[in-house]
């Protein structure tokens, strides 16, 4: 898969993107500033969302749009406030996608309406991200996936079933370039409900790129993730911890994104390849294996024996799975204590 000039596969650094979301806090600055420090950290890609508060629901108070959850960080609000204190104002996105092509980053978007799309689509993003509540909106995965662009499927509650059918709409609808994320769609997302091995498993099913969409207050999972196969990486981008917006709580802010992409990427080149035998690096090391040295002066035809010879570190010697066959032999010349064992030496 290849969004913009980034290839995306196993055999490729994990695709580092870094989210905006709700953290622009209504400045247009603040998100500029945020486009930088994700830049300086070393992301790949921004990432922004793309709706109005009349786009995602109604004004209403009623008990079905106010938030209660106890446990929710937006608990008592209601979704209407909710969106259009977080969302981020159509004529920013060319404002900022500049500002991230000028700092050589790949920008895309989540649309959550038909009208995004079309104003992403004439922003000409190289791609497009669904949400995970947007899972089930196959209207507009349909819209999404007639664009012929990349599509990245986030599945935070999906079944099974529900992101087969997204699947097939979107390759009813003529794309076959699409990545799903794993991902646990509560803010923050507690580890013991990650279920990360999952991630192995959609690989096999869905026969497409798998990444991880980050929610948690650590970078832990994300780097256990790419171990288990993840190919891209998402999570939430504030420029301070203690700023007063929406998603700060668990967000990174730009040190501990810099350190998430140092940790991702080494992550990645740890697992390398399957091989046997030394590396590179190992080859000094083979110097300070044990090899078998005599550890006593002797003379001509002296028997080998566990008296005069041991295996012992370093290398240079007889291999120690040849003790038990020279034990017992006669050694062919006088030698001197700290004399590597060959075959030469012995009777």
């Amino acid at each position: 898969m290849i969004i913009g000039n980034k290839r995306i596969g196993l055999n490729y650094k994990p695709f580092i993107v870094a989210e905006i979301s709700a953290n622009h806090g209504g400045s247009l600055e603040k998100a500029l500033r945020i486009v930088d420090a994700a830049a300086n950290a070393g992301v790949n890609a921004i990432k922004l969302q793309t709706y109005k508060a009349e786009t995602m629901t109604i004004d209403s108070k009623s008990k079905n749009f106010i938030i209660r959850d106890k446990k929710s960080l937006w608990k008592g609000r209601s979704l209407y406030s909710l969106y259009e204190e977080g969302h981020m104002p159509w004529h920013w996105h060319k404002k900022i996608f500049d500002r991230a092509k000028k700092r050589k980053l790949i920008y895309f978007s989540s649309p959550f309406d038909s009208t995004s799309v079309d104003l992403l689509n004439k922003l000409k993003v190289p791609c497009f991200k669904i949400a995970s509540s947007e899972c089930i909106d196959l209207s507009l995965i349909e819209k999404v996936a007639k664009t012929n662009k990349p599509i990245i499927i986030s599945t935070g509650m999906a079944t099974k079933k529900e992101i087969i059918e997204a699947i097939r709409i979107v390759k009813k609808n003529g794309s076959s370039k699409f990545a799903l994320m794993k991902c646990t769609a509560s803010y923050p997302a507690p580890e013991d409900e990650l279920n990360l091995s999952t991630i192995h498993d959609m690989r096999r099913k869905f026969n497409c790129e798998i990444g991880f969409s980050d929610h948690t207050l650590s970078n832990a999972a994300a780097v256990s993730s790419v171990a288990l196969g993840a190919t891209i990486i998402e999570k939430h981008i504030v420029l301070k911890k203690n700023d007063n917006v929406l998603d700060s709580k668990f967000s990174c802010d730009p040190k501990q994104f810099q350190n998430l992409v140092k940790d991702v990427n080494l992550a990645w080149l740890s697992i390398g390849k399957k091989s046997y035998g030394p590396t590179k690096s190992e080859k000094k090391s083979i110097l300070y294996r044990r090899s078998l040295y005599l550890v006593k002066n002797v003379k001509k035809n002296d028997i080998i024996s566990m008296k005069n010879i041991r295996s012992i570190r370093p290398s240079g010697g007889l291999m120690p799975r040849n003790l038990k066959k020279i034990i017992g032999k006669k050694f062919k010349k006088n030698l001197k204590i700290g004399t590597p064992l060959n075959w030469n030496l012995i009777k």
